[in-house]
């Protein structure tokens, strides 16, 4: 497929598309014409690549976990990592759920201030 079908298929702008390339983390196939040609598998990569951007991994980290990233199904994933890629893994996963539990911890100290603001504001009408 063509970076305008794969644009259309995962969301994701042409602009970013290359810069994956530029990064090291797709590599089409080119075409004679120059025009870059993407394999279906590329759909599943381009999820991957906002997946692990979304919790912060930076692009030459991704570019070199992903190829041992494969998918099992649709829905699922397995790791062939070596063990120093899989250890950066964990502490990023550690990383991530340490962020997720402040962020809990801010939400319900604003869930409890915003409860004595509307209990304040009902018992001074």
């Amino acid at each position: 497929m063509k970076i305008g079908e794969l644009s259309r298929r995962t969301g994701v702008s042409q602009r970013a598309l290359r810069y994956y390339e530029q990064q090291g983390m797709l590599a089409p196939h080119r075409r004679e014409s120059g025009y870059r040609e993407y394999g279906e598998d590329a759909v599943g990569a381009v999820r991957r690549i906002r997946t692990l951007l979304a919790a912060g991994l930076p692009t030459r980290t991704i570019a070199e976990v992903l190829p041992c990233i494969v998918e099992v199904s649709d829905e699922d994933v397995a790791s062939t990592c070596p063990d120093d890629l899989a250890v950066y893994l964990a502490d990023e996963r550690t990383r991530i759920s340490d962020a997720i539990t402040e962020l809990q911890t801010a939400r319900d100290l604003l869930d409890r201030i915003l409860e004595s603001r509307s209990a304040a504001a009902d018992a001074h009408p």
